[in-house]
């Protein structure tokens, strides 16, 4: 199933991003939309090593475009832009691939005659569908007059709970870090939510606005001993024994804005031929020269007694060569947990963070 190869893309992703065991976030629908529409213009060895990582690209196109289509009450941004010099001859098989996914786009950009102009280009996209929340993906000195083409995917989330926590129960609580024990803004909210014990791990699932849900995974121990058992299987069989219960959540507030450097990650992962020579790209260009250089990523992921705000973008850049009445469960979150933004229909994950030091 396409969730199923998603669940695990994500994960291992987060695994890799995560091994130093600090904060972490990032957006597995950004990520797998930028990498699937590689995997469409990518042939041979280069196509199979993408495959092998995301799933069937058929299947998730399939799941990223309908998670794209929210529920009225949720604001929700994507687009999906293929930056492109002049000089480089695209196929139209490809652009007809990309105008079916949302917020796509061909577009112009002088990478060889102005590459500081063209890499203001890009930012300044990728800055007004985020709203602002991620104004320069591309830092300087990452786009010079080799680069041929930038594939960006950029996204807006933003919803508001359907119970919001009130603003005047939010006091300052203990939260056990690694680092030691510091008090931190955290939220209370007592509600009848989605609740799981299961496996070693509390879930708490909250609802938002447009068919979206916020849900904290919290491990009966600690985090870094837990989190490396949890796999699909696990986090489905978690996910899937929500039921709606009474429970007095106590919550840190999240404020997360992390950059990742995902060339190292992916080709630990398996993808490497992208990365090299023998990049074959011939779905997207029939220039042979064509590779990816470097994949980047930046994630910020907000979450407040109103709701959630997120904003992430990948860019790939390119060179030539039902309710129970129960005693109310306490979840106290004072110490490493990890949090979900995910689509309730699908179960595609537009965010998955690790929060160390809130």
């Amino acid at each position: 199933m396409a969730t199923d190869s998603h669940l695990r893309f994500a994960l291992a992703v987060h695994a890799a991003l995560g091994a130093e065991g600090g904060n972490s976030c990032f957006s597995p629908y950004s990520v797998a939309s930028a990498l699937t529409l590689a995997a469409h213009a990518a042939r041979g060895r280069t196509r199979d090593e993408l495959v092998a990582l995301i799933g069937d690209p058929g299947a998730q196109t399939v799941l990223l475009r309908e998670a794209a289509d929210l529920a009225e009450g949720a604001e929700l941004a994507v687009a999906n832009t293929l930056w492109a010099d002049d000089r480089l001859p695209l196929e139209d098989s490809f652009k007809t691939e990309l105008a079916a996914w949302p917020g796509a786009a061909v577009a112009s950009a002088p990478f060889a005659e102005a590459p500081e102009a063209a890499r203001a280009l890009v930012n300044e996209d990728v800055g007004r569908t985020t709203r602002g929340l991620i104004p320069q993906l591309l830092p300087p000195g990452s786009i010079d007059e080799d680069v041929a083409a930038v594939l960006v995917n950029a996204l807006y989330l933003k919803a508001a709970w359907k119970l919001p926590f009130r603003e005047a129960n939010t006091t300052d609580a203990p939260f056990h870090a690694p680092s030691g024990t510091r008090d931190v803004p955290t939220m209370w909210l007592g509600e009848s939510v989605g609740y799981a014990h299961d496996g070693g791990w509390q879930a708490v699932q909250l609802a938002a606005a447009g068919g979206l849900q916020a849900v904290v995974l919290l491990p009966d121990g600690d985090l870094a001993d837990a989190e490396p058992a949890l796999d699909p299987a696990k986090l489905t069989s978690l996910l899937d024994a929500v039921r709606f219960r009474r429970v007095e959540l106590a919550l840190p507030k999240v404020s997360l804005d992390v950059s990742s450097a995902l060339t190292g990650v992916l080709t630990g992962l398996g993808v490497r031929t992208l990365f090299t020579d023998d990049a074959d790209l011939g779905g997207l260009s029939p220039d042979p020269r064509l590779t990816v250089s470097e994949v980047l990523h930046q994630a910020v992921l907000r979450v407040d007694e109103q709701g959630f705000e997120g904003a992430a973008a990948t860019a790939l850049t390119m060179r030539l060569t039902s309710m129970m009445i129960d005693d109310p469960v306490a979840v106290t979150v004072d110490r490493p947990f990890l949090l979900l933004v995910r689509h309730a229909g699908t179960g595609a994950l537009y965010f998955l963070a690790r929060v160390v030091e809130p």
